[in-house]
């Protein structure tokens, strides 16, 4: 703990030495003002977010998943005999970042990398028996809690509408 050379002096705590100072932090009851912040698409897209992926995580939290894990296993399911190149692309995730999350999924028996039979220096991905039925659990998951809360703020009108939008914003911005 460092103690201020103030607190010291005075023999004050230094909690009451810096009740003087202009720089003290005082605890504010209202919200702070965001200003133009409140304003700004980036800003209220990742607020947005947050709170998205929070709902997922309480959503999944007796399967442990992640949206980007949930994500993984849905592209594999789709995709069968894509790489994990491939994969990790399209999502946007970094390849170390992927191959982490890979080893991750396969020691909890989800997926499984296998050697290419065209080019050995690349991995397909499957999915386990034990991934498709905890694939099977999440979607219903995703579908009657997640997704339902969302649908349920926003309308289906809504729901489309703010799809095209995102989907206009990731692919031509």
């Amino acid at each position: 703990m460092t103690v201020s050379k103030t607190a010291e002096k005075t023999s004050e705590k230094p909690a009451d030495a810096a009740k003087g100072r202009k720089d003290a932090a005082e605890p504010q009851s209202e919200a702070l003002q965001l200003g133009e912040l409140s304003e700004q698409l980036g800003y209220v897209l990742k607020r947005a977010q947050l709170k998205v992926f929070e709902n997922f995580l309480r959503c999944m939290a007796s399967l442990q998943l992640t949206p980007a894990q949930f994500s993984v296993l849905l592209l594999v399911e789709k995709n069968p005999g894509r790489n994990q190149t491939e994969i990790a692309s399209t999502l946007g995730i970094l390849r170390p970042n992927f191959v982490a999350m890979l080893d991750n999924l396969e020691s909890r028996d989800l997926c499984a990398r296998i050697r290419s039979t065209n080019d050995r220096r690349s991995h397909i991905l499957v999915l386990t028996d034990k991934g498709k039925a905890v694939l099977a659990r999440a979607k219903k998951l995703v579908a009657t809690k997640h997704e339902a809360r969302l649908n349920d703020l926003l309308g289906q009108a809504n729901r489309e509408a703010l799809i095209a939008m995102l989907a206009k914003i990731a692919n031509e911005f």
